[in-house]
């Protein structure tokens, strides 16, 4: 085949290669999108952190829960801690989630060590005795908590409902007041 023959086609075949990518590239950026976008769901295996609870108790959240359904609310940052608080409270509230245990818990890993001390004194304030008994305080393996949680906002208190073998029932982040149904209606 003579050159000037060859540097046709190929001229040819780019012209439609570039035509076609024109037609077809918004539908191709859309699957691209879709199929290369991370799915946030959480990690099916909690870690096995050992934390503190507000009362003082050494406590491995994973082994506390096991054989019961629970309800995990985790915050990540200091933004996050009322709307932690608004779900436990509505929880404890909803006659629907009776007998199932309810743990809220704050990540102060990124806190400098001589600060964590004020924020648990902080966080005491005003908590009965049962309810520091379950709130866990975490100081290490934030990024395997974050893939548990699948974070993409600190600033929202994560949600994760299981059942009693461990198995993710439901999971979200935001306001109790618009998901707690949903968490709800998980129940079986």
């Amino acid at each position: 085949m003579e050159a000037g023959r060859f540097h046709a086609i190929i001229r040819s075949m780019r012209f439609s290669l570039s035509q076609a990518c024109n037609r077809h590239a918004p539908i191709a950026a859309l699957t691209l999108l879709l199929w290369t976008s991370p799915t946030r769901t959480p990690a099916q295996t909690m870690p096995a952190t050992p934390g503190e609870t507000l009362s003082g108790q050494r406590i491995v959240l994973a082994n506390a829960i096991r054989g019961r359904a629970a309800v995990l609310i985790f915050g990540f940052s200091r933004d996050a801690s009322d709307g932690c608080a608004a779900w436990a409270k509505t929880l404890h509230a909803d006659p629907v989630m009776a007998g199932t245990l309810v743990y809220e818990s704050a990540m102060l890993e990124s806190a400098p060590g001589f600060v964590r001390g004020l924020i648990e004194n902080s966080m005491r304030k005003n908590m009965s005795q049962q309810d520091q008994d379950r709130f866990v305080v975490f100081t290490r393996d934030e990024k395997l908590w974050r893939g548990y949680f699948a974070v993409s906002n600190d600033k929202d208190p994560y949600v994760v409902f299981l059942d009693a073998s461990g198995n993710v029932l439901w999971h979200g982040h935001g306001e109790a007041k618009t998901l707690e149904s949903a968490l709800s209606k998980a129940k079986p």
